[in-house]
Formats: C-alpha cells, sequence, structure tokens
C-alpha cells in the first residue's frame, strides 16, 4: 500500500527534517511505499495536493495543530484513513480525535508496526498507546526522504530522550517522560560513520549522563565531525566536560539561559541555572572554541518591565554568538498550562487553532505588566540584540574560534537582523499556510469565538461552575 507521512509546518518551524517520521518510514515494510511530504520545504496546497494513498500519518505539535487538522481533514473528506500523533495529540487526545481515524498517544516506534497491521486487516482502533520505548534496536531513519537542498547542511541525529528537570513551563518531561533514554553507543557511531561531515544533535542536553555522553565523546574524536547540539548550563560547568566536547567536534552549543535572575529561575523550577555563574561558563566555552547561542524567555511572573532590556544588554555583554527571546507559552499538557487556567489567567484556552500565533500571543496575563508590555518588551529584546551596532560588539575572533564564529557569524546575524525587521517588527509569516482556503476556517473561528465568551463569562463577577468547551467534549 500507499502510505504518506506528512510534516506540517508553522511559521515558526525550522529547515529541519522530522526525523520521527524517518525513522517509522524505516519501521514500515518494504512492500509498501512511502511518501513524505514537508509543508515547509513545498508548501501544502489543500486544493490541489491531496494524494490517493491508502494511510495517511501526521505529526503534529501544538503550532501546527491547526495545519493538521486542515490537512486531515481534507484527505478525510477524500475517504482516506488518517493517523495523527505527536507531543500535541498527546496532551489533547480527544481534539486530535475529531479529525482522524487514529490517534498514537505516546511515541510511535513500538506501536506504528501493530497500527499498520491492524490497518490492513480493516481493524484499525481509534486510539493506540503504550509504554514509552527503548531507543536501543532501532533502524536509523531513512535519510533518502530528506533531500531538499532547503533544510540546513546538518544531518540530525538523536541519542536519547527524557528529561529529569521539572520545568514548569516546558513540555519535553510531560511528553518524553522523567526517565532518561538512551541509544547504544555503538549503534550512535554506526550512524555517525554513513553521514558527512556535519551533525546535529536533536537531543534536549547533549550532556546530562556523564557516562554515556563521554563514552560517546570520546569515541567520537576519531570520527573528525563537526558538531552542534542543544546542551544545559548544569553540564558545562566543569571544565573538563567542555574540553571533551570540544576535542569530539564540538563547534557551537545552543543553551537555555531561560532567565538572568534568580529568584525567576526558582520560580519556573530551573534551579539548575545559577545567574552569577553565567560569565565564567560561557568564556570557559568560548576559550575552547565553542559559539554560544542563548535562548530567554520573557513572561514570568517574577519579569517586571524591565527585565527585557537587562537581558537584551547581557547577551550583548557576554558576546553571544546569537539569541533566542520567546514570549512564555501555555502549552497543553503542562504544570503552567494548567495553573494558568486554574488562575483564570489565559486569554484563549486553545491558542493552537489560531492562524497566526505570534500575533496573537502571549496568551495569557503577565503577573506584574500588561500583555502589551510583555509583547513590546519582547521585540525591544530582539531589536537591541541584533542591531548592527550590537551584532559589530558581539563579533569576537578568539584564538581557537570555530568556523561558526569566524565565517558563519556575520551571514548568520544580518539574516537574525532581517528577521527582526519583518517577522518580530513587522508581522510578516516566514510561512503561511493557506488556510483561508480550507473548510475548516469558519469552525475554528467558530470555536475559539465560543471560547472566548466563556471567557468572559467565567471572569465575570458570581460565573459559577462555568467551563470552557474543548474540542472532543
Amino acid at each position: 500500500m500507499q502510505i504518506e507521512l506528512i510534516a506540517p509546518a508553522s511559521e515558526d518551524s525550522a529547515y529541519l527534517p522530522r526525523l520521527g517520521l524517518g525513522i517509522l518510514a524505516a519501521l514500515t515494510p518494504k512492500e509498501d511505499e512511502v511518501i513524505y511530504t514537508d509543508d515547509l520545504v513545498r508548501p501544502f496546497d489543500i486544493e490541489r495536493d491531496v494524494k490517493d494513498v491508502d494511510l495517511v500519518g501526521i505529526s503534529v505539535d501544538s503550532k501546527t495543530a491547526r495545519r493538521s487538522y486542515e490537512i486531515a481533514s481534507a484527505y478525510r473528506r477524500r475517504g482516506v484513513k488518517v493517523v495523527l500523533g505527536g507531543i500535541h495529540p498527546t496532551a489533547m487526545p480527544d481534539e486530535a480525535a475529531r479529525f482522524a481515524d487514529a490517534v498514537v498517544l505516546s511515541e510511535a516506534e513500538d506501536l506504528w508496526p501493530t497500527l499498520l497491521a491492524d490497518f490492513k486487516r480493516g481493524a484499525l482502533a481509534p486510539r493506540y498507546s503504550g509504554p514509552l520505548p527503548s531507543l536501543g534496536q532501532k533502524p536509523s531513519a531513512r535519510r533518502e526522504l530528506f533531500r531538499s537542498k532547503k533544510y540546513i547542511p546538518f544531518q540530525v541525529v538523536q541519542t536519547m530522550r527524557g528529561c529529569p528537570y521539572p520545568c514548569e513551563f516546558c513540555s519535553v518531561s510531560t511528553a518524553n517522560g522523567t526517565t532518561m533514554r538512551f541509544r547504544p553507543v555503538d549503534e550512535v557511531l554506526a550512524e555517525l560513520r554513513g553521514l558527512g561531515k556535519l551533525i546535529m544533535f536533536a537531543d534536549d542536553n547533549v550532556m546530562i549522563h556523564r557516562k554515556y555522553s563521554g563514552e560517546l565523546f570520546e569515541r567520537m574524536g576519531e570520527l573528525d565531525k563537526h558538531w552542534i547540539g542543544q546542551c544545559s548550563l548544569a553540564a558545562v560547568k566543569r571544565i573538563d566536560n567542555v574540553r571533551l566536547m570540544a576535542e569530539s567536534g564540538c563547534k557551537a552549543l545552543f543553551i537555555g539561559f531561560e532567565s538572568i535572575d534568580d529568584t525567576t529561575l526558582m520560580h519556573t523550577g530551573k534551579r539548575q541555572n545559577r545567574p552569577s555563574e553565567y560569565r565564567e561558563v560561557l568564556e570557559m566555552l568560548h576559550e575552547h572554541g565553542i559559539s554560544t547561542w542563548g535562548s530567554f524567555v520573557f513572561g514570568f511572573d517574577t519579569d517586571d518591565p524591565e527585565v527585557f532590556e537587562r537581558t537584551a544588554e547581557f547577551g550583548i555583554e557576554m558576546r553571544l554568538t546569537m539569541a533566542l527571546y520567546a514570549m512564555l507559552t501555555p502549552y497543553p499538557g503542562t504544570r503552567l498550562y494548567k495553573r494558568l487556567k486554574a488562575e483564570k489567567r489565559l486569554t484563549d484556552e486553545q491558542w493552537w487553532l489560531g492562524g497566526d500565533h505570534d500575533q496573537g500571543s502571549p496568551y495569557f496575563v503577565p503577573a506584574r505588566m500588561s500583555r502589551e508590555q510583555l509583547r513590546e518588551g519582547w521585540q525591544r529584546a530582539w531589536q537591541r540584540f541584533y542591531e548592527p551596532s550590537a551584532i559589530f560588539k558581539r563579533w569576537t575572533v578568539r584564538r581557537k574560534s570555530s568556523w561558526i564564529q569566524t565565517l558563519g557569524y556575520l551571514p548568520l546575524n544580518v539574516m537574525q537582523n532581517r528577521l527582526v525587521k519583518h517577522k518580530i517588527l513587522g508581522g510578516a509569516q516566514r510561512f503561511r499556510s493557506r488556510a483561508d482556503l480550507s473548510p475548516l476556517t469558519a469552525a475554528f473561528d467558530a470555536i475559539r469565538l465560543t471560547a472566548e465568551r466563556d471567557l468572559d463569562e467565567a471572569r465575570a463577577p458570581h460565573a459559577g461552575s462555568k467551563h470552557l468547551r474543548v474540542i472532543g467534549d
């Protein structure tokens, strides 16, 4: 049979192949044909791109939920069975079930073969769930599906899943568990040997387990790879960890600082971050030729209107190669979403059904500022960090600087400067779905209007026990 695996896109989607769909393709029997469709590489036209396949599988996160439901509904109108899976259906199974013939809860590797067998005998179940799978003895992703030249020139590899840190706003531990699971080092190395020189580890924390990562990085030295990845500050406080990563080929790390204030980090559960240690850690990384990309979040209950300028100036002073600033987002399933809902501070309980998530955010009432102040401050931070004078002030070439810092620094920062002008300040979407062509647009808007009306009633005096209607109720 023919199976189409679809990666929907949002305005924030990055040009990275969906590794999970590549793994599902590798788990599909060889007699079945797999079609891979990336909505970002080639935007899916609802009117013209629906295919006469036997089964469609769509990977859904919260920011692609509306787009995913539109595509799913177009196929179901054609009579094609649709399976939805991913982090959003796992958090909102009843909602996803409205738009699918089957919903996969949790990670799909161990469930996919059973689902395909059920489909072939005409007994597709409405839901599939099970324990989180072991990562050992699983096939590598079918990389021939990811041929587009639009993807970043790094081969994406995953070595682990899960996170033990209880950050209130993060969905990783909720979706992937609090217990770490690792791929056997031999299997990772075997995959790396068959790939090119540039590697991107898709792990949430490449040095979360010293023994595992130590063995992997020690043995990677002989492969002569250049790699980038994401790492927590707790891991790079030790000089031996930094030295090991540098010797294995690390050229850049994406680090979730989240905040420069101790009170905020304690409030959010990010206790492993200590602002007093930021400077020392960054200098140690830079001295070992590792560029740093910082991630910061605005909108925590302890944030005040001055946090934006202080955070942007910190990044400039620390000479970060790049920085990402986000407004706090209440993702469904997280402790943050549940708390804000209980406190009646959510302004749109189904924000993922909107057409432009950036323009509608923030989706909650901040504690120490207005929503307008949060949005405007977020814009100022982006503008300040990527203005030309700040770009040149941050550009420091050291004795051990990597090619990312020497050759890549200016192109990357010029690109970000354009993003600030056109997207952050101008409101342009990097990706525009053909949502207005979908017959579901009016239905989505009606659902959201109902939610907004119910929110107003809930906030009114003596609102009683009125609750928002959620899709699937």
